[in-house]
């Protein structure tokens, strides 16, 4: 019988392999600013009519879900651009992308001094997207104002019932992080799988910030 005691360690032959990665697109619209312009306006004139919806936002405002609507054709161009990046970003098997009808619910989020946006996913859809407008702060503002845009790696529960100071090292080389924030500016359009949960932090600064939020959905055409 061989000795294997030995203060030699085992020679392993490994490759760091990859798996499940979850896409974003992290756009910014070009030659745009009349398109955000009208944006900015349509939200501003629903919000001095309607008072809002209570969802994930706290201290905020939220408009329905019907902004196709009043929104006028700088909100249809956006969900029009927010299908094609869809496309590019989805694979159905046996099919192609335009064998099936895709849709789009969007909506205006105004917050202000206090207001944030809790955790959440939006069920029922393959895509989510949001469209910054306005950050409510001056582009040149050096203190923290908080607002920051952050997603949640799906598979934390699982590390954080054992041990919560855990990470997996990704592929990469580098500890993979069980929240990413994103400091997004005007013009940023953010695209993400609805399951994904996602919120926005507390804001602190004096200005009101504007966004734009969608789901996006796609259904197989019918014969």
């Amino acid at each position: 019988m061989r000795n294997h005691e030995t203060t030699a360690p085992l020679k392993v032959e490994a490759q760091h392999l990859g798996f499940f990665e979850t896409p974003l697109a992290y756009t910014r619209l070009k030659d745009a600013e009349h398109l955000l312009e009208d944006l900015d306006a349509a939200v501003i004139q629903n919000m001095a009519i309607s008072s809002g919806l209570n969802r994930s936002n706290i201290g905020g405002w939220h408009s329905d879900t019907n902004m196709l609507t009043w929104g006028g054709s700088a909100a249809v161009k956006l969900a029009d651009t927010a299908i094609r990046i869809c496309k590019r970003l989805s694979h159905f098997q046996e099919s192609t992308v335009d064998s099936y009808d895709w849709s789009v619910r969007m909506w205006a989020n105004v917050t202000s001094n206090g207001g944030l946006n809790q955790a959440h996913a939006h069920p029922g859809n393959l895509w989510a997207g949001v469209l910054y407008l306005d950050l409510g702060e001056k582009p040149d503002r050096t203190e923290d104002v908080g607002g920051a845009f952050f997603i949640e790696d799906p598979r934390f529960p699982m590390a954080a019932m054992h041990n919560p100071a855990a990470r997996l090292i990704g592929s990469n080389g580098q500890p993979q992080q069980y929240e990413v924030e994103l400091n997004l500016e005007r013009g940023n359009l953010l695209i993400f799988p609805a399951w994904l949960r996602h919120g926005v932090r507390q804001y602190t600064g004096q200005g009101k910030r504007i966004s734009i939020a969608m789901n996006i959905d796609a259904v197989k055409k019918t014969k």
